[in-house]
């Protein structure tokens, strides 16, 4: 069956495309979201920001093109991608400095 296109020609049902309309129109979806599968950003540009004795298991971080961060855990690399602003790193990383994240050690 076929689809109709954004632009008003025709696609097949097999296309991808999923971006409709302009960056604050209802109609756009963003093709980066939290939760989407790590691969499909990519295997380049994955940093290991930190990195301890736990056997390989890290977290690792990709900014974005557009000032996001993109996380996952390199143990599952086609996992899930969480992502992030900017500020929401910031604050998290400060925090983590001031102790407000030790709860987590314990």
């Amino acid at each position: 069956m076929d689809q109709l296109s954004a632009n008003g020609g025709r696609m097949d049902s097999t296309s991808t495309s999923t971006r409709t309309g302009k960056k604050g129109d209802p109609m756009y979806s963003d093709p980066i979201y939290n939760g989407m599968p790590a691969h499909e950003l990519g295997s380049e540009g994955w940093l290991k920001p930190w990195s301890g004795g736990n056997g390989g298991n890290c977290v690792e971080a990709m900014k974005l093109a557009d000032g996001r961060i993109a996380v996952r855990q390199s143990a599952d690399p086609d996992g899930p991608a969480l992502i992030y602003t900017l500020g929401e790193i910031h604050a998290f990383i400060e925090g983590a400095k001031a102790g407000q994240a030790d709860f987590l050690l314990s």
